[in-house]
């Protein structure tokens, strides 16, 4: 079966999205959002519906500042390249910035079947996994090698 590269990214942002903390952070998600969608291997992407998508991120994850990046990839070497090649990296070193440092792992990798969006449940339930576990072709980091 042909498969797909899942990620969950979480994100505890240390300030309300209208604050002037975040004020750099909001007024680049556009931008890294659509250089993600014009990227090479990109799929599909989470889209932050406003009222909807909070009240499932605060059920799921239990808290409102948290902020869910969840999206679909052809494989690890298209996520990697968006993630730490593009200008996305600029963002990622500035995290510091807006976000408070996660205590425990904060991003997961998984396989998903070709056409599959997974839902915000499956990311918490691999990366809960994973902090459990450790890494397994269930679910895994940029540091491990398992093959689809």
């Amino acid at each position: 079966m042909k498969m797909h590269l899942a990620q969950l990214n979480l994100a505890d942002a240390i300030a309300d999205m209208d604050s002037p903390i975040m004020a750099d952070f909001v007024n680049n998600t556009d931008r890294i959002n659509a250089l993600a969608e014009k990227s090479s291997g990109y799929i599909w992407s989470l889209e932050e519906r406003p009222e909807q998508e909070k009240e499932d991120r605060v059920a799921i994850f239990g808290k409102d500042s948290l902020l869910v990046n969840m999206s679909v990839w052809k494989d690890k070497a298209s996520l990697f390249d968006f993630v730490y090649k593009s200008v996305h990296k600029d963002i990622m070193i500035r995290k510091k910035e807006w976000f408070a440092k996660q205590p425990k792992m904060h991003m997961i990798l998984w396989y998903v079947p070709v056409g599959h969006q997974p839902k915000i449940s499956e990311g918490k339930e691999r990366l809960e996994f994973y902090r459990a576990n450790g890494a397994s072709s269930y679910a895994f980091s940029f540091k491990d090698n398992f093959l689809q």
